[in-house]
């Protein structure tokens, strides 16, 4: 008898191809204009709402040759025309065409190329588990415009890669759990990563982790029959001075433990491993951009059940390196695994610089909203850095404090550390707080993305479920780093 894995999806997502070309002789399927130029256009037939040109309105135009679809891009700016391209590929994609050709003003330049080419290709992203055919975006998208230098194809092509990223972070997050055991995700993870020539894959099991001391790992994935394991994704360009470690928590499903969560939206903790997508997504598009800096991706991945040998309350666990935690909520299992995680990036690899990113806690979503993550930052530099990266990729952050007055807080009586603060300390702010304990001084940041790794319905490239937020900005961050 077949397993479930054998007739659900595989990794990564197709999406379209996107070519960058000079117009041609035939008409192109759409449009995309800016709103003061709406008055230029020489149109055989208005549609019965006069078209705006606000960012990703869509209108049909009649003609001799078919249909055409006229988006408008607002006032250019980047999230506009990410906007513009989502929505287009969506009111296209139940036309099943094979081949979208977009017809763009002649002066389009190369950041709104990259954000154009964003949107087409994810605004279509879909991930479902079904016997039904899918209306399917189109697997070709033409790009014309006017002498398309090197420098719109390079955008185009560096955004392509991104987007890719973020699909395979999106692939993984939606997985339903019964499949994304750790096992699962770890290999998926490395067959992802075997391809491209650099980049590459261990995987550590559980046997690894008990002898070299993963105490936080081992103790939240102690109540799975599924056993943990610790993704590392290594790329090593020659002569690479400058290293960075990303670290991402990659819990497959998460009950709470014996903390047990309520019922409701119990469903939807199949994403509590979207930090480490991302951490996945990003390593596969730093080796494919070829960029001249050492990554490496850690993901220590367990899933958090409720059994006779689950981690209790009350507990105390020593993590790697030595540090003891008092366990108040297994629930709080995140930063007991990435705990871990960054003392061995400390200890083992030394880096330069050294950022996690998880789905940590409720308190960044009450905070935050679902469409900003929250940054922690060891200094405004980094924050900066961060910052920019996400701005310059369509993913926005907000910094927070590492409020001093409640770094007393993280310390135990039982143990070094407590791992969580039944007090009235800030949930988000004691999380990052107690993380920090674990980085060894070096240049850390701390990416909670609880709120905007998933999405209740579509927005802009955003698609329902998964989002894969985060991938981009870590792959802007390496960017960043690159010497010139």
């Amino acid at each position: 008898m077949p397993t479930r894995a054998s007739v659900l999806p595989t990794v990564p997502s197709r999406l379209p191809r996107i070519e960058l070309t000079a117009p041609g002789r035939r008409a192109p399927h759409a449009l995309a204009v800016a709103a003061d130029a709406l008055d230029d256009l020489a149109l055989d037939y208005r549609p019965a709402e006069e078209p705006t040109g606000k960012a990703g309105e869509v209108r049909v135009i009649a003609t001799p040759a078919g249909p055409n679809w006229l988006v408008g891009v607002g006032e250019r700016t980047p999230k506009d025309w990410r906007a513009a391209g989502a929505s287009l590929v969506r009111a296209v994609r139940e036309h099943e065409l094979t081949t979208l050709d977009l017809g763009l003003p002649a002066d389009a330049r190369a950041g709104e190329i990259g954000a154009l080419t964003l949107g087409l290709t994810l605004g279509g992203y879909r991930f479902a588990v079904s016997a039904e055919k899918d209306a399917q975006s189109p697997r070709v998208i033409r790009l014309r415009v006017e002498n398309p230098a090197d420098e719109l194809r390079a955008a185009a092509h560096r955004a392509g890669i991104l987007a890719a990223a973020t699909a395979l972070a999106r692939d993984l997050a939606n997985m339903p759990s019964d499949v994304k055991t750790p096992a699962w995700l770890a290999d998926t993870a490395a067959r992802a990563a075997a391809p491209l020539p650099g980049l590459i894959p261990t995987v550590r099991d559980e046997a690894w982790l008990t002898e070299h001391g993963f105490g936080g790992v081992l103790a939240v994935g102690g109540g799975s029959a599924n056993p943990p394991r610790l993704l590392e994704l290594a790329w090593r360009p020659r002569g690479a001075t400058t290293h960075l470690v990303l670290v991402g928590k990659g819990i497959t499903f998460d009950t709470g433990g014996i903390s047990l969560k309520p019922a409701a939206g119990m469903h939807l903790m199949r994403t509590d491993m979207s930090g480490g997508a991302a951490v996945i997504g990003a390593l596969r598009a730093v080796a494919e951009l070829g960029l001249p800096v050492r990554v490496t991706g850690l993901v220590p991945i367990a899933e958090n059940h409720v059994s006779g040998s689950a981690y209790r309350p009350g507990d105390v666990v020593r993590h790697y390196g030595g540090t003891t935690t008092e366990v108040a909520n297994t629930d709080a299992e995140g930063r007991m695994v990435l705990a871990d995680a960054l003392s061995y990036a400390v200890r083992r690899h030394k880096p330069d610089l050294l950022v996690d990113v998880a789905t940590l806690t409720g308190a960044m979503k009450v905070s935050l909203g679902v469409r900003t993550g929250g940054l922690f930052a060891s200094s405004g530099e980094l924050a900066a850095a961060i910052g920019e990266a996400g701005r310059e990729t369509g993913e926005a952050w907000w910094r927070m404090p590492l409020t001093e007055a409640y770094a007393d807080s993280v310390h135990g009586d039982l143990a070094d550390l407590r791992q969580y603060s039944a007090n009235n300390d800030p949930g988000a702010i004691f999380a990052a707080l107690f993380l920090r304990e674990f980085t060894g001084g070096l240049p850390w940041a701390h990416l909670d993305i609880a709120g905007p790794a998933r999405a209740d319905a579509n927005y802009a490239e955003v698609t329902t479920g998964g989002t894969g937020f985060a991938a981009r900005t870590l792959v802007g961050l390496a960017e960043s780093l690159v010497e010139r």
